[in-house]
């Protein structure tokens, strides 16, 4: 079998180490499954020198891929093409992704936010502008050839190739039309084997909300700040503005067929968390940095629109009053457009 991993970010790298590491236990056993990664940068040179290894929770994972390459035609035709780009970089890929499958391939899309494939199997099916606006993921890969993930698996790269992983390590996959199929039970199957905490959803955009809810909260607030998200819990003004979106997001949801009130109370009690266990007004110490930080500190652009874009044209769509996202998108449309200038 062949499965490539496109993209070797934090996400991309610590799936492709796992992936890489039970693909050389298979081939020690006579089970070959040649696994590639496509990256770019400090990062390919690295997989490319040492491979790729995770440090989670005191114990390290390696792996070397059978190839790391930045162009995607460098790759023989794929089973399974793992993508795990940031949203705003998928429409670019969408031919190259569609030629690197074999014909009886999938991709699997690792996304954060809502996505592209999202109104696949819905009464009004196309794309979504904000998230593929010039419909080339939808007309070209086509909806039918992929499957979902929700991933709940906090990681960081440290140095180019080394990735530090805390926390839970769970992948939901899904059927974009949430039937139950062959080739999801395969995926779901492989990735569990290989160390990834699969489980196969039949109800995936209900999963996505569930995330979503304090993604959308603690992200662009994390971003806006620079504040782990552990300083979050002592400020009330800013816990005030995370609730409020939580409770918009239900809202948002439930108008497009997704009950999720019942995660609520999580999400809230989430964005309280203090990994010191403190309490109180005591100063909180670590704390996760989430992606948009990531992003911010490192100078790329974020996923500001399938984080939040969408989200308000959602609520825009079913006339839902969001105070709290109109008013906090804008400020980070104007930190994502301040990240793609040349000098920022």
């Amino acid at each position: 079998m062949d499965v490539c991993v496109f993209g070797a970010g934090a996400i991309g790298g610590f799936m492709a180490a796992h992936l890489a590491a039970h693909s050389a236990a298979k081939s020690a056993a006579g089970d070959q499954t040649n696994v590639s990664v496509i990256a770019r940068g400090a990062q390919l040179a690295a997989i490319r020198q040492h491979g790729l290894r995770v440090i989670s929770n005191g114990s390290d994972v390696f792996g070397r891929p059978a190839q790391a390459v930045e162009r995607p035609a460098d790759l023989p035709p794929q089973d399974i093409v793992f993508v795990t780009l940031k949203a705003y970089a998928l429409p670019a890929t969408a031919g190259a992704i569609a030629a690197l499958l074999k014909p009886e391939g999938h991709a699997v899309f690792v996304t954060n936010g809502l996505t592209w494939w999202w109104k696949h199997g819905q009464p009004h099916p196309g794309p979504l502008p904000l998230l593929d606006p010039d419909g080339a993921l939808w007309n070209t890969l086509t909806p039918q050839r992929v499957l979902g993930c929700v991933v709940y698996a906090p990681n960081e790269v440290i140095e180019p190739g080394v990735v530090r992983h805390t926390g839970p390590n769970r992948w939901l996959v899904g059927e974009p039309d949430n039937s139950d199929s062959t080739r999801l039970r395969a995926t779901v199957d492989f990735m569990t084997q290989a160390g990834l905490g699969g489980e196969a959803s039949l109800d995936l955009r209900r999963e996505v909300w569930a995330k979503l809810m304090l993604n959308a909260a603690l992200n662009p607030l994390c971003a806006l700040t620079r504040l782990p998200s552990s300083y979050l819990s002592v400020d009330p003004e800013l816990l005030a503005i995370g609730d409020g979106i939580i409770e918009e997001l239900v809202e948002i949801a439930a108008a497009q067929g997704s009950d999720v009130a019942d995660q609520a109370e999580k999400a809230h009690t989430a964005l309280r968390r203090r990994p010191n266990g403190g309490n109180g007004a005591s100063a909180p110490t670590g704390g996760t940095r989430p992606s948009m930080l990531q992003d911010a500190l490192a100078g790329r652009p974020t996923e500001v629109e399938a984080i939040l874009g969408q989200l308000q044209a959602f609520a825009r769509e079913a006339g839902i009053r969001c105070p709290r996202i109109d008013g906090i998108l804008p400020l980070m449309r104007g930190l994502d457009r301040s990240l793609r200038m040349p000098d920022a």
